[in-house]
C-alpha cells in the first residue's frame, strides 16, 4: 500500500476536520455521533497501521516504507519507521481507541474533546515517523497545543495553573533544540535525519570563557536536545510538571500522557542524542547515570507519602523513566532494548493505572486514598484487575514490567555498579509504594458508609482493560517478538556508537601526537 505511513497518520485529522465541519455539537445524539465517530476513526487507524508491522522486516535496519515529497521552500516531507519507532507507532494507535473509549462518560463540550484527541493522535504519530528535522520539531511542538487545552479546559479546578506549567516547561526546553537544529543545519547542510545520523559533527574540545568543552560542538548540541528530552520525560529535576499535570487532566488525558506523550523523550534520545551526537552522550552519560539514579530513589521516596492517588502514580511514572534513561545512556544492547522494552510496558501499565483511578473516581468524585477501603468486598473484578497491573508496576516476573527493569540493569551494571545499585532499590521501593496504595484502596473491612453502594466495573470498563491485560501479560511471558522487531536496529546503533566513540578517541590521539 502506498503512503501507508501518511494515510495512518492522517486518517485522525481527517476525523477531525469532519466532525468540526459537519456535526454540530451540543445536543444528545450529535455528542452520541461524535463519540462514535472518534472511535471508529481511531480503531481504522489502528487496523490499518497493522499493515505497517505486517509490512516491517526486522533484519532491516535503515528505514522502511519511506515516503519523500517537496513540501515548503525546499523543505522535505519525509516520513518512515524503522526497528526503533515502529513499536511506538503501534503503542499510539492500539491505546487511542481505548482512550475514546474512556472517555464515553464526558457530557461538557464533546465534539471539541473528541477534536482535540484526534489531532493529538495525528500529532504523536508524526513525531514518531518524520524523518526531518523541521518535520520532527512541528510535530513535536504542535502536540503542546492540544494536550494544553484538555488539561485546561475539561481538567479539575487547580486546571489552568497545571495547563500553563505543562506548557511552559516543555516549550521553553524545546527553545534550545530549535536553536541547535538551526546549528546542525548550518554545520551539514541538510535537514534530513537519515543524513544526519551519518554526518560527523566536530567534537574537538575547546574553551569558552576559560571553561573547557570536552566534546565540543556535538557537547553543545547534546546539551540542547538534552533541555527538550529531558523536560518532555521528565527527568528530575525537570519533573515537577508532570503530578501538577496528571493532577489535573481528565483520566484520558492521563492515560495519553503517560502512556504516549512521555515516550517522545526517550525516543529523542535514541533517534538524535545516541546516533548523531555519540561523543557528546558519552561525555554526558555519566551525569544522565546520577540524575536517573536520583530520579528512581527520589521520586519513589516521594510516592510513599502522596494521599493523592493519581500523584502517587505521576511520581512511579517519574520513577520507572529513570530506568529508560540509564538503559539508553548505558549505550549496549541489553541498555536499550530494555529501556524501549520498559517505555512500550510502562505504556500499558501506567495508562491501566490512571484508568483504574479513573474506574473509581467516576463512582466517588474524589482521588483521596483516605476515602477508600475494602473495595474487594463490592467491588471484586476491579480489584483482581487493580492488583495485576499494581504488580506489573513493582516489576513482578510474569508481566511485562519485570523485563524491561531486568534488562536495564543488566546494560547498567556492566557500565557503572554502583549505579546498578542505586537503581536496584527503586524496585524494593516500589513495591513499598504500589502495595501500600492497594491495601488501603482495596483491602480491609468495608468500613465507610459512602462506599457500601459503589457498583462493580461495567462492561465499556472490562472492555477498555481487556487489552492492556493482555498485553501486560503476554510481553511479559513471551517478550521475544517485541526484541527480535527491535534487536538489529537497536544493535546497528549500538555499532554506530562505538565505531564513532573509537574513530573520536582515534582523531584525538592523532592531533595530540602531532601537536
Amino acid at each position: 500500500m502506498d503512503n501507508l505511513l501518511s494515510i495512518v497518520t492522517f486518517l485522525p485529522l481527517l476525523a477531525a476536520v469532519i466532525l468540526g465541519l459537519f456535526l454540530r455539537g451540543g445536543d444528545e445524539a450529535a455528542d452520541r455521533n461524535a463519540k462514535w465517530l472518534s472511535l471508529i476513526a481511531t480503531s481504522a487507524t489502528f487496523l490499518i497501521s497493522l499493515f505497517i508491522l505486517f509490512q516491517f522486516d526486522p533484519s532491516n535496519t535503515g528505514f522502511q516504507m519511506v515516503e519523500e515529497a517537496e513540501w515548503l521552500l525546499g523543505l522535505q516531507y519525509k516520513m518512515g519507521v524503522d526497528g526503533i519507532s515502529v513499536l511506538f507507532v503501534m503503542l499510539t494507535t492500539f491505546m487511542m481507541p481505548l482512550v475514546i473509549l474512556a472517555s464515553w462518560e464526558v457530557t461538557t463540550r464533546v465534539k471539541e474533546y473528541m477534536i482535540a484527541f484526534l489531532v493529538l493522535e495525528t500529532l504523536m504519530l508524526g513525531v514518531f515517523m518524520a524523518l526531518d528535522l523541521v518535520l520532527f520539531y512541528l510535530f513535536f511542538e504542535a502536540g503542546l497545543i492540544p494536550m494544553f487545552l484538555i488539561i485546561g479546559i475539561w481538567g479539575g479546578a487547580n486546571r489552568i495553573y497545571a495547563s500553563f506549567k505543562f506548557f511552559l516547561y516543555t516549550f521553553l526546553g524545546s527553545v534550545l533544540m530549535l536553536v541547535a537544529m538551526v546549528a546542525m543545519f548550518a554545520d551539514a547542510g541538510t535537514t534530513d535525519i537519515e543524513a544526519l545520523m551519518n554526518h560527523q559533527f566536530a567534537s574537538e574540545s575547546f574553551s569558552i570563557l576559560g571553561v573547557q568543552i570536552i566534546g565540543g560542538l556535538q557537547t553543545i548540541l547534546f546539551l540542547a536536545f538534552f533541555a527538550s528530552f529531558a523536560v518532555k520525560m521528565p527527568m528530575w529535576p525537570v519533573h515537577t510538571w508532570l503530578p501538577d499535570a496528571h493532577v489535573q487532566a481528565p483520566t484520558a488525558g492521563s492515560v495519553v500522557l503517560a502512556a504516549i506523550l512521555l515516550k517522545m523523550g526517550g525516543y529523542g534520545f535514541l533517534r538524535f542524542s545516541l546516533p548523531m551526537f555519540p561523543v557528546g552522550s558519552d561525555v554526558m552519560a555519566p551525569l544522565v547515570f546520577w540524575l536517573s539514579a536520583i530520579a528512581i530513589v527520589y521520586t519513589s521516596l516521594v510516592a510513599l507519602v502522596q494521599e493523592d492517588m493519581k500523584k502517587l502514580i505521576a511520581y512511579s511514572s517519574v520513577a520507572h523513566m529513570g530506568f529508560v534513561t540509564m538503559g539508553i545512556f548505558a549505550a549496549n544492547q541489553q541498555g536499550i532494548d530494555g529501556a524501549i522494552f520498559q517505555m512500550l510496558s510502562h505504556g500499558f501499565i501506567s495508562a491501566a493505572l490512571f484508568l483504574c483511578v479513573g474506574v473509581i473516581y467516576d463512582r466517588m468524585h474524589t482521588r483521596e486514598i483516605d476515602a477508600y477501603g475494602g473495595l474487594v468486598n463490592r467491588m471484586p473484578a476491579y480489584a483482581l484487575i487493580f492488583m495485576l497491573f499494581t504488580m506489573a508496576n513493582v516489576g513482578l516476573p510474569g508481566t511485562s514490567g519485570f523485563i524491561g527493569e531486568f534488562l536495564t540493569l543488566v546494560g547498567i551494571f556492566q557500565v557503572n555498579t554502583w549505579i546498578a545499585a542505586v537503581a536496584a532499590t527503586g524496585v524494593i521501593l516500589s513495591a513499598g509504594y504500589a502495595l501500600w496504595l492497594y491495601r488501603r484502596v482495596v483491602m480491609g473491612d468495608l468500613i465507610k458508609e459512602s462506599l457500601k453502594t459503589i457498583t462493580d466495573m461495567t462492561r465499556r470498563e472490562k472492555a477498555i482493560f481487556a487489552p492492556l491485560v493482555v498485553m501486560t501479560i503476554w510481553m511479559g511471558v513471551y517478550p521475544a517478538p517485541i526484541l527480535d522487531r527491535i534487536g538489529p536496529s537497536v544493535a546497528a546503533l549500538v555499532q554506530t556508537y562505538d565505531t564513532a566513540l573509537a574513530e573520536a578517541a582515534a582523531a584525538n590521539q592523532f592531533a595530540e601526537t602531532t601537536e
